[in-house]
């Protein structure tokens, strides 16, 4: 990770943004939730509404954060020079640069929305 100071983390789901496909990710956590491709959409989201425990977190860390779905970032963040990411993950911007602040392996060994917080804080804090 780079050295120079965080000014935003981006969340990026492994999900495409839009009403159906909204639908379609929240039947697909109950139908079959070991198949479900987010870890990410998991830890920060019940079944429709943002966990609490991370809705005080995002709001109380004073730090911008930005959360994406895959298509969005890639309109977004479109280059021709950035590389291919999987997806979920976590980017960190600085003035200079996207790094990967936390990989999709790494997301997808965390447990609970309490280890996700954690884990954020202590990267922040370097």
């Amino acid at each position: 990770m780079s050295r120079d100071p965080i000014q935003q983390l981006v969340f990026v789901y492994n999900a495409d943004s839009g009403p159906g496909n909204g639908l379609l990710d929240a039947a697909h956590k109950v139908l079959s939730p070991s198949t479900y491709a987010c870890r990410l959409c998991e830890l920060t989201y019940g079944m429709v509404t943002e966990r609490s425990a991370w809705k005080r977190f995002r709001k109380n860390s004073g730090l911008p954060m930005e959360f994406l779905h895959r298509d969005e970032f890639r309109k977004k963040y479109a280059s021709k020079f950035m590389p291919v990411y999987t997806f979920p993950i976590i980017l960190s911007l600085t003035a200079y640069e996207m790094d990967i602040f936390m990989g999709t392996e790494e997301l997808n060994a965390i447990e609970g929305t309490d280890e996700l917080i954690q884990e954020v804080k202590r990267r922040i804090r370097g």
